[in-house]
């Protein structure tokens, strides 16, 4: 049976390295929004340190990489970043948030902004393909509840729970929503759901 362990701690980041194969993999665009929100929490040599944990000099947005380099960089940047925001979890969220507003500024997440058009529910709806074009694993999927609520499964997906309560408050924070609420719960390592809420 599944037991919970706390996410970005030690042995949350090996259960998840375990389960990673070397075919599962993501496009440097992931791993540099990691880097920039890095950049916009910490300084030059936190960016410094994240990179080298992941075995990177330079992350080129359209090379694909193992998605244990993108987790170990996370990971470190998460536990760098620990005693500002107060705790893993507050850390992982502010990576999160960032990296998606870092992604938003790439050709991939420029792309997704058109094809929503400011709409927050397009924006999400959209989220499932665009994961597709960029990573080799998982699933995501979104069922809406109303108008301005839904759920976000994430099955197989390789960064704790925290991490996408930033990234999709982040994505949402960009789009013309108000009154943005994300709540997150890991189900098991690699499987998540989100329930989110916006004012219109």
């Amino acid at each position: 049976m599944w037991s919970m362990v706390s996410p970005g701690s030690d042995e949350d980041l090996e259960s998840r390295l375990s389960m990673a194969s070397p075919s599962d993999a993501a496009r440097g665009m992931f791993l540099n929004s990691t880097v920039e929100a890095v950049r916009a929490l910490g300084d030059e040599e936190l960016v410094r340190r994240c990179l080298e944990v992941g075995g990177e000099e330079k992350v080129v947005d359209f090379f694909v990489y193992p998605i244990a380099t993108n987790l170990r960089m996370v990971f470190a940047a998460a536990r760098m970043l620990e005693a500002k925001y107060g705790s893993l979890d507050a850390a992982l969220r502010q990576l999160g948030r960032l990296a998606a507003r870092s992604f938003l500024s790439s050709t991939a997440g420029l792309a997704l902004q058109m094809l929503s058009r400011g709409d927050a529910k397009r924006l999400v709806g959209n989220l499932p393909s665009t994961y597709r074009a960029a990573v080799s694993f998982g699933v995501r999927s979104v069922v809406w509840t109303g108008p301005t609520s839904g759920r976000v499964t994430m099955r197989r997906e390789f960064m704790p729970y925290p991490f996408h309560e930033g990234l999709l408050l982040g994505l949402l924070e960009k789009s013309q929503a108000r009154d943005v609420q994300v709540r997150g719960q890991q189900l098991s390592t690699l499987e998540s759901d989100y329930d989110i809420c916006w004012a219109a």
